[in-house]
């Protein structure tokens, strides 16, 4: 008898167990499920067309393409100001959009400018859509967590911006990261193209300068106090800085092949925030630094005083001459 007790007892907690075992599995993968919801594209988005008719031409949509958006941060001089949305204080000062052609092994960039205005989402305490705002397209990493959730939020808002363009991954710097990665590279030359005498003697417009860290962060990051304050000027310093920056990359690569390790590696001390997996960021550098750049590509507009900010409003046929050229070819 006490054996059949034994054994009933002992059938009875393998029952336990396998229940608990699968009531885990279970909530494991449901957990998967949210968590792969959540992190995927909250809220849903529309997809870009497959075709485009666009100055007489018909275009179909690229095959072999993957963005990557980069953003770099600074701080809002004041948060968004809804109450029941969720906020926090940290803007994009720097949107730029790369798009990787893997077929073709070239590259374009897409300098957004940061002033845009456009339609972004407001976000709740669970990353949940309430509403939209059209702002400056800076503000859409004000809504959400300052990290993940922010910079999902600003590829959101980029894409909406480019005609529902897929933004496939995002890496987000702050702007620390210029002086790091400058000297990491061992300083970009370029011609100073606005006059910051008034606070560093060395950088004359028009010469000829190294930049140390500090210097390039002046550079791209300032507009108050020089003769045109506007962003679309300091986006001239912005692309004009990138452009050597990814030629002096490029040399540094040929030259060192544990280069592009060594630059993810420093990216990721402290400065990062990426849903770029595993060696996914060294892959991209790798493309990056091998791939032919075929151009740094800016939408036009018109730039205009708002209430408080400065406000750039894109040209709607300057926006689909860069989707086209961009993510489209000639329908054949």
């Amino acid at each position: 008898m006490k054996t059949t007790r034994t054994r009933g007892n002992t059938v009875l907690l393998g029952i336990l167990a396998l229940l608990l075992v699968v009531f885990l599995v279970a909530a494991v993968l449901l957990g998967v499920e949210l968590w792969e919801k959540h992190q995927g594209g909250f809220p849903e988005r529309d997809t870009a067309a497959e075709t485009l008719k666009h100055n007489g031409v018909e275009y179909v949509l690229k095959d072999s393409l993957e963005t990557f958006l980069f953003i770099g941060l600074d701080t809002f001089e004041e948060s968004a100001t809804d109450d029941d949305s969720y906020n926090n204080d940290r803007q994009a000062d720097f949107l730029m959009l790369l798009v990787l052609d893997n077929a073709e092994e070239t590259c374009r960039v897409i300098h957004v400018n940061r002033d845009s205005m456009a339609e972004m989402n407001v976000l709740d305490v669970a990353s949940n859509k309430i509403g939209t705002v059209t702002k400056q397209i800076a503000l859409a990493h004000t809504y959400g967590n300052g990290r993940e959730v922010s910079c999902q939020n600003t590829a959101n808002a980029v894409s909406e911006l480019l005609m529902d363009i897929n933004v496939d991954h995002y890496v987000s710097v702050t702007m620390d990261a210029v002086p790091m990665y400058n000297d990491f590279v061992g300083g970009i030359t370029l011609e100073i193209l606005d006059d910051f005498t008034a606070t560093d003697p060395a950088m004359v417009q028009g010469a000829t300068l190294t930049l140390t860290g500090e210097q390039a962060l002046r550079y791209v990051r300032s507009r108050h106090g020089l003769d045109d304050p506007t962003n679309n000027h300091r986006m001239k310093r912005q692309k004009q800085y990138l452009e050597a920056l990814y030629s002096r990359a490029r040399t540094l690569a040929a030259e060192d092949e544990e280069f592009i390790a060594r630059a993810a590696l420093k990216l990721e001390e402290g400065y990062l925030v990426t849903d770029c997996l595993g060696n996914k960021l060294t892959t991209l550098l790798q493309k990056v630094a091998s791939y032919e750049l075929k151009g740094v590509l800016d939408i036009a507009g018109e730039t205009k005083m708002g209430e408080q900010w400065l406000e750039f409003y894109p040209d709607e046929e300057s926006v689909k001459d860069v989707v086209a050229e961009c993510f489209y070819e000639a329908k054949k």
